[in-house]
């Protein structure tokens, strides 16, 4: 009777477990974060976005979580030739939303498998978008138009509404299509760097050397020939100055000479005899310099008529 018991409570003990242990089975919790997608049998059988706990049928149904915030994506470096045939090799980054869970599970299962859609999604966008444009539009004004762009063309291919005809639509993006997209909705796609290949940098970088040294040079050129200008014009500015004061001095010492001509004129005028004695004297003073002037003249020579006057 003891040992019956004893069974009869093992039992019941062993139904609480179970019963436990299948009524936590059948609860989830969804964050605010979260979106869950109910599998049952591996099969989608409903999607819970609502924040809160949720039930399901324990061992039967099982629960897989997305995250329902901005998921950022750092795609691999790729070459890409521009409009004007130069390669660059850029950088990207994705930033999308998971919008609708079970289509992201039919078509990617998780964010891994995303990965390398959007991998080949942004490289085929790239090839579109970048390759419209010359490599020197990516460094201008122009580089926010050609991110919308790129940004529509990866949110055409990842939900599926692209032209049939568009040749630059990645194989997977159109096997995707036929299930109306990916699920997800791209929000920003950015162009982190956009570098030149090493082999193409080197060349663009001594053509710049050889454009500014051609530049540096013609400047000089320019230099030399302003310098060149302005010293001829100091030069003719310096001898027309200089024409122009030998030309006043000239009318002025005349103008001087003609003064003192007239004084002296009016002042000798009036006493003849002593202007001639007066210039007699001068020219004794110049010739009779004590300078061993030897002069041969007869005694009765006009030049002598004061000296033989002179009486001792």
């Amino acid at each position: 009777m003891a040992a019956k018991r004893s069974n009869t409570r093992y039992g019941l003990i062993a139904v609480l477990v179970i019963g436990a242990f299948a009524a936590l089975n059948s609860l989830f919790i969804v964050t605010q974060v979260e979106q869950g997608l109910v599998l049952e049998f591996g099969r989608a059988v409903d999607v819970k976005k609502e924040p809160g706990l949720h039930f399901k049928l324990p061992f039967v149904q099982n629960v897989i979580i997305f995250d329902n915030r901005l998921i950022d994506f750092n795609a691999e470096s790729k070459e890409i030739n521009a409009s004007d045939q130069k390669r660059v090799i850029i950088d990207a980054f994705v930033r999308y939303r998971i919008t609708d869970p079970l289509r992201f599970y039919q078509t990617v299962q998780n964010e891994r498998g995303m990965r390398d859609r959007l991998n080949d999604i942004l490289e085929s966008s790239l090839k579109k978008v970048v390759g419209s444009y010359p490599l020197n539009a990516l460094l201008s004004p122009t580089r926010n138009k050609i991110m919308e762009n790129i940004l529509a063309e990866v949110n055409q291919q990842a939900s599926g509404t692209f032209r049939a005809d568009d040749e630059n639509v990645s194989d997977a993006a159109r096997q995707v299509a036929k299930l109306g997209g990916f699920g997800i909705e791209v929000v920003d796609v950015r162009i982190k760097r956009a570098d030149l290949p090493q082999t193409n940098s080197e060349a663009i970088y001594q053509r710049m050397q050889t454009d500014r040294a051609r530049e540096a040079k013609e400047l000089r050129a320019q230099g030399e020939e302003a310098a060149q200008r302005i010293r001829a014009r100091a030069e003719r500015e310096r001898a027309e100055i200089i024409a122009e004061a030998r030309k006043t001095g000239e009318v002025t010492r005349g103008e001087a000479d003609a003064v003192s001509t007239k004084i002296y004129a009016e002042a000798f005028s009036r006493d003849k005899e002593f202007y001639d004695f007066y210039r007699t004297l001068q020219a004794y003073r110049q010739v009779l310099d004590g300078k061993d002037t030897t002069m041969v003249l007869t005694p009765d020579n006009e030049f002598l008529k004061y000296l033989k006057e002179v009486k001792p």
